[in-house]
């Protein structure tokens, strides 16, 4: 529903940009909201490590993948006729050691086995460095009176940063300034984890719900739903953060954040998460000297900051330990999907230097036989 009502207020400011223009505009989103209330009729929740049958000869089972709220792997058990095949697809998988969530858990044993490959050639910094990063960031923004804006995933990311920025405050490690979390999804996502304590880990347990702490608000932070407050944001003066979706910077609040804040040298924008070729999060990243912001180009002065420990994906150190973990004794084949084709061609080359001889990079159209 967030992406439905994200696609139609695009269609409307660009309705309007092109009308002003005298050009002709005829893009429509691609669905509607009753299009999405049927999608999500055909919804059934299930619980981790129950089996379910999907379809004649073939169950599923989820196992906890350590991403973000819910995230999962899934195990497919298909029988045709007297054979049997497991497939196990890993989806996007978490790291361990992660705040908030559990460590991603050990699945059954697959034959074959479909793998991400976000970070295929690329080592995270320790999470023990995240919290100095980030208060440094912190208080050097504060310090020339700027703001700090933070594109980042309403799921996951929002609350692990919110998380952060509780104990850096709790610490007296950085000032106390007015937090706004922009993302009616990421508001919605946060109740939602605030609801579901049972998946925290046992660290997050103990320093906060049995305190009877809330580990997602402090007095700093406001949390910003409706569109007339996320507009008054914009008249901000003095130092503040910003933490809005969408993570990559292709749609939603945190474009109209980037429109009025990416031309003030005292601004930091802030990147928390991977950013894929030809986004505008990339574009950022790579410090590009100008950026397209809703057909207009802005000149970047702020300052653009990084902190790679707080990517949610695992890297391909811990992906090879989670594999370890693993009973894999009858893996066959490893498919590697999800990433940038000099990650998987890295990936690759590592995992078939650590034991598994057997790693296809899936090309596209291609079909693939499961023996």
């Amino acid at each position: 529903m967030d992406s439905c009502k994200i696609q139609a207020a695009d269609a409307i400011h660009l309705a309007k940009r092109a009308a002003k223009l005298g050009k002709t505009f005829d893009w429509e989103p691609l669905y509607k909201d009753t299009d999405v209330v049927e999608a999500i009729s055909q919804f059934v929740t299930l619980s981790y490590n129950r089996p379910q049958i999907v379809a004649e000869g073939v169950t599923a089972k989820f196992f906890d993948a350590g991403h973000i709220l819910g995230s999962s792997l899934i195990h497919f058990t298909i029988k045709d006729g007297d054979k049997t095949v497991r497939v196990l697809y890993t989806g996007d998988l978490g790291r361990n050691d992660e705040p908030i969530l559990k460590d991603p858990e050990p699945a059954d044993p697959a034959e074959y086995i479909v793998l991400e490959s976000t970070y295929g050639d690329r080592l995270h910094e320790g999470k023990k460095d995240v919290m100095p990063q980030l208060a440094k960031i912190v208080n050097d923004t504060v310090a020339r009176g700027g703001k700090i804006i933070i594109p980042a995933f309403a799921v996951g990311r929002t609350q692990e940063l919110v998380f952060y920025l509780h104990l850096l405050h709790d610490q007296n490690l950085i000032p106390s300034i007015p937090i706004f979390v922009d993302s009616p999804m990421a508001v919605n996502a946060t109740s939602i984890y605030k609801l579901h304590q049972e998946c925290y880990d046992e660290e997050t347990h103990e320093a906060f719900t049995k305190h009877h702490d809330n580990p997602f608000g402090f007095n700093d932070v406001r949390y910003v739903d409706s569109v007339e407050e996320s507009k008054k944001l914009n008249e901000l003066e003095g130092p503040a953060m910003i933490i809005s979706a969408s993570g990559m910077c292709e749609s939603g609040r945190i474009l109209h954040h980037l429109m009025n804040n990416v031309g003030d040298e005292r601004n930091t924008i802030l990147l928390v998460g991977y950013m894929a070729e030809y986004t505008l999060g990339r574009r950022i990243k790579n410090r590009e000297k100008q950026l397209k912001i809703f057909g207009d180009m802005y000149d970047l002065k702020a300052h653009v900051e990084e902190i790679n420990g707080l990517s949610g994906h695992a890297d391909y150190q811990e992906m090879l330990a989670y594999l370890k973990s693993m009973d894999t004794s009858a893996l066959k084949k490893i498919f590697l999907v999800h990433g940038d084709p000099e990650a998987q061609i890295a990936f690759k080359k590592f995992l078939m230097e650590n034991g598994f001889p057997n790693v296809v990079i899936v090309e596209k159209n291609k079909k693939y036989t499961l023996d």
